[in-house]
């Protein structure tokens, strides 16, 4: 972590910068004030490979956050991520427009995503 100086821009010894890692990512975030806000049109993805993995991760990023659709939320700090079975990827990527686009209409009313009801309609049942 490192924190402003006296030459700023921001208050003398807040929060400049903080470093993390993320499933093995390291990232910096940069405190820009509320100049700079969050928005959807940056989020991160999580890919997860069990039901499981997906309702631990929504129910840990939603707490003090909220749900969006298709398996976005946004975090407590108005972070965007989108919390995705691995699967998913693969199915909307089949060259048979009929199975890809059942996946898809299957997705676009659910919340959190579950696996079971995306591999149904992939599978036509």
């Amino acid at each position: 972590m490192t924190r402003y100086g006296e030459a700023g821009p921001g208050p003398e010894g807040s929060v400049m910068t903080v470093a993390f890692e993320l499933r093995g990512q390291r990232l910096v975030a940069l405190n820009g004030g509320p100049i700079f806000q969050f928005t959807p049109a940056v989020s991160f993805v999580v890919e997860c490979d069990s039901q499981q993995e997906i309702d631990d991760y929504w129910r840990k990023l939603t707490e003090g956050g909220e749900p969006g659709q298709c398996g976005w939320l946004k975090d407590r700090y108005g972070v965007s991520w989108q919390v995705v079975p691995r699967r998913l990827i693969e199915m909307t990527k089949d060259p048979d427009p009929v199975r890809s686009g059942r996946v898809m209409q299957a997705m676009m009313p659910m919340r959190k995503l579950d696996l079971a009801a995306l591999e149904a309609a992939y599978s036509g049942g």
